[in-house]
């Protein structure tokens, strides 16, 4: 599988002046950079003249968000690898947010169980207690799909 961040440089560039293949990448580029957490209640919604328009869904997150947009600008000319947007505008649209929420991502808890590395495996079987070593093991587990998640979710700039 090709992980689309390595592409999206390539689609700036071969871009040029069609304006809807840009648009689409710098949204692209928001999706990757906002990450998981946010990609429920934000939704970018056009590129006008370098400024990329954000859907929100109220003022306190239309707030927050701002303070962070020079951060988000930079995130994202840096994966783009150009000076491709200069500015973001978050505008409150519940209506455009809401069927952004009704098809929430898969949370830690419904993906299929990851497999525990055999040092865990090891180390687990020294230990007598069978309950402990029961929790040691599902919480190395969880460790392990945490770590996971996260590296998914910070794009490597």
């Amino acid at each position: 599988m090709i992980d689309v961040s390595r592409i999206l440089t390539k689609l700036v560039m071969a871009s040029g002046n069609n304006e809807e293949l840009l648009e689409t990448t710098v949204k692209i580029a928001w999706t990757r950079v906002a990450g998981r957490g946010l990609r429920q209640h934000v939704v970018p919604f056009r590129v006008y003249r370098k400024t990329l328009i954000v859907a929100v869904g109220d003022a306190i997150w239309q707030k927050q968000l701002h303070q962070m947009s020079g951060e988000f600008v930079a995130r994202i000319n840096r994966l783009l690898g150009a000076e491709t947007i200069n500015s973001i505008e978050f505008r409150i649209d519940p209506v455009t947010i809401k069927p952004s929420r009704t098809d929430p991502e898969p949370s830690g808890k419904s993906r299929a169980p990851q497999a525990i590395p055999s040092e865990i495996i090891k180390a687990a079987g020294s230990i007598n207690d069978s309950d402990l070593r029961e929790h040691f093991v599902r919480a190395a587990a969880n460790c392990i799909t945490r770590r996971d998640t996260r590296t998914d979710d910070v794009p490597s700039l």
